[in-house]
């Protein structure tokens, strides 16, 4: 298996997390949009004391919940309706030579569906899971020499990726250098041909 598509298969997609709530044999499932949404127990309760209940009724209830919890956000007016990271941008002194990285050793693609040519600036965006990288082709501000060693105690980009051990191997037959967490969790630390930090973390 080549290095590139090694890496690509460890990317994760942000997870769906479903919310299980069960209650007297009876189960209740809906997505976790709101963490502090919760069942009506009064109804559980009630279906309890009868030994029946609707889950239909019981789901209705948590959607209406989750949609009031909702409403009263969006009227907030310091609840802008952050969404996600979007998209990291980190400079390149030579576009091809990064892509060569990217793509090559840690497996990303571009989106070609992200304009090229209405910047003046060469540049590519590359996919990492749902969220991306822009490539910008600029002068760099930063100095390539005498940053800390550890990219944990440098600006950088953190990866989910479902395997360290994988990846640890591809940069070791690359020759690429890299640390590990000073903490002991599963992640690992390299740097871009530009010096860009990028931590790599197992979830």
């Amino acid at each position: 298996m080549s290095s590139c598509s090694s890496m690509a298969s460890l990317l994760i997609p942000p997870p769906t997390l479903p919310l299980q709530l069960k209650e007297d044999g009876i189960r209740v499932s809906t997505l976790l949009t709101n963490p502090s949404s919760k069942i009506d127990r009064t109804g559980l309760r009630s279906c309890r004391r009868h030994g029946r209940c609707s889950v239909a009724k019981a789901k209705a209830t948590v959607e209406e919940d989750v949609l009031e919890k909702q409403s009263v956000g969006a009227q907030d007016k310091n609840d802008f309706g952050v969404v996600s990271v979007h998209h990291v941008g980190l400079l390149c002194e030579d576009l091809e030579r990064s892509l060569s990285f990217y793509q090559n050793i840690l497996g990303l693609e571009i989106n070609e569906a992200r304009p090229h040519d209405k910047l003046p600036y060469r540049g590519a965006w590359l996919w990492v899971g749902s969220e991306m990288i822009h490539l910008m082709e600029l002068p760099n501000p930063d100095p390539l020499t005498g940053r800390p060693t550890h990219g944990g105690r440098d600006r950088h980009t953190c990866i989910a990726i479902r395997d360290v051990s994988k990846l640890k191997a591809i940069l070791d037959d690359a020759g690429i250098p890299y640390t590990l967490s000073k903490s002991g969790r599963p992640a690992i630390f390299t740097r871009d041909p530009d010096a860009n930090a990028l931590e790599f973390t197992q979830v």
